[in-house]
């Protein structure tokens, strides 16, 4: 009864600093996903619209590899900024620095009118996220003295901060329009710097979580100021992080790589599905709102069910099944895609394929994306927290850095054909990773 207790104050907030503090993070990171979405898709149909609509006239695949460069450089620099936090300046400080520098960057992008400026934008906002990227996650694990309580935290946290995702995209998309796209790098900038001012304000509810960086560890800051070297179960934990992390890079170049064909095959100038509800015509922005929106639907209810299933007699399936799942589930979604283009021969295909395509594909993405943390923060040494969450991290660099041009590769070859080979190397990837989990995940076990 009591953990019961204990685990709703921590979720809820009730009466409880780390609850509150758990909702500032969750808001921020929120605040931080609704300029960032909302900026990609602003972005990559900037490059690629015509100068005459307020774009700078470049091609699809020019489009792709901007799109896919803001995408890595963000996921790049956070090794950079967890090697601060993890030694010398506690990640807390770091956070509202890194929101409002990409602030800064978004205004760049509000001035851009060349592709120099959208680079410098990229570099800017790069710096800032390498500063909050990691650290906002590492403070959340801290934040919780009860490890079995991180895998719902980190889902319901992931829903939370799909609601700004959510608003990104939808707003943005709508308030774009008769304006010009750099309208939306303004709001996006003016958001950001707002924010910043707003957890250092509430920093109180955080107590003194990352106020030191994390070779300190709070629970035993002794014995962690002492180097020692990593023991043969601490090695194997590491090893075990590297490996889902090198699944991530097949599960996330597929994941970011599905957003462009919606962008230009279905909704370009020759679109291949029908974007009209009445006489409205629907923003391909609001592909991006409907994967927040299913996320900030299916977060809590997976949390809920990650939580049960870890109290049941069978236990919780494994970080290396769920990695399987989501992979499962992301070939599924890109046979949608392939069938969707088979099925409607010459003519175009219904918005209610995209709605499907786009539904599987979040819950693949709820199901891979949010427990890398929560596993990361569960077996990672104490003082090499931020720097495994950017191992993370860096592989989903690796998956930025190449769908663009995986992209321009597609375009070469017949739609259908392409995406039911990709949806095989994907669901065959799933199939190996399940069928070797039991093994893979001794590798966490307790040292006997």
């Amino acid at each position: 009864m009591a953990e019961g207790i204990h685990e709703r104050n921590l979720i809820k907030g009730k009466n409880t600093a780390m609850g509150g503090g758990f909702y500032l993070a969750s808001a921020t990171l929120a605040v931080e996903r609704f300029a960032f979405y909302a900026v990609k898709w602003l972005m990559t149909i900037m490059v690629a619209a015509a100068v005459a609509k307020g774009g700078l006239g470049m091609g699809k695949a020019d489009a792709a590899k901007v799109s896919a460069n803001l995408v890595a450089m963000t996921y790049i620099t956070p090794l950079f900024g967890s090697i601060l936090s993890d030694r010398f300046i506690g990640a807390r400080y770091l956070i509202p620095v890194g929101m409002a520098v990409m602030g800064a960057g978004y205004f760049l992008g509000y001035k851009a009118d060349s592709i120099a400026m959208i680079n410098a934008m990229i570099l800017v906002v790069s710096l800032g996220n390498g500063l909050f990227k990691s650290q906002i996650h590492a403070v959340t694990g801290r934040l919780f003295k009860d490890q079995k309580l991180l895998d719902k935290a980190f889902s319901t946290q992931y829903a939370i901060a799909n609601i700004g995702s959510f608003l990104g995209t939808a707003i943005i998309g709508v308030l774009v329009m008769g304006r010009g796209y750099a309208f939306g790098f303004l709001v996006c900038a003016l958001v950001l710097f707002a924010a910043a001012l707003i957890f250092v304000l509430g920093g109180k509810c955080l107590g003194d979580t990352g106020k030191k960086p994390f070779k300190y560890d709070e629970k035993k800051e002794k014995e962690e100021k002492v180097k020692r070297p990593l023991t043969s179960g601490e090695k194997k934990r590491v090893g075990a992080i590297v490996l889902v992390s090198f699944f991530s890079i097949l599960f996330r170049v597929f994941w970011h790589l599905a957003y462009l064909p919606v962008y230009f095959h279905w909704a370009g100038e020759n679109p291949a599905a029908n974007w009209m509800v009445g006489s409205f015509t629907v923003p391909s922005s609001w592909f991006d709102a409907l994967n927040s929106l299913c996320c900030i639907i299916m977060g809590p209810a997976l949390g809920m069910y990650w939580a049960k299933r870890a109290r049941s007699e069978k236990g919780d399936f494994n970080m290396f099944q769920k990695t399987a799942f989501g992979l499962l589930l992301l070939g599924a979604a890109y046979g949608i895609f392939a069938v969707a283009d088979v099925a409607r021969g010459e003519g175009q295909a219904g918005l209610t394929w995209i709605v499907a395509f786009g539904i599987v594909l979040s819950l693949g993405e709820m199901v891979f994306a949010p427990l890398g943390n929560a596993f990361i923060s569960k077996y990672a040494p104490a003082h090499l927290l931020s720097t495994l969450m950017s191992v993370w991290v860096f592989a989903i660099f690796i998956s930025a850095k190449t769908y663009g041009y995986l992209y321009e590769f597609t375009l070469q070859f017949p739609f259908a054909k392409t995406y039911f080979i990709i949806a095989a190397v994907i669901t065959f990837g799933g199939i190996l990773l399940a069928a070797f989990s039991p093994k893979l995940n001794r590798l966490v076990e307790d040292e006997k």
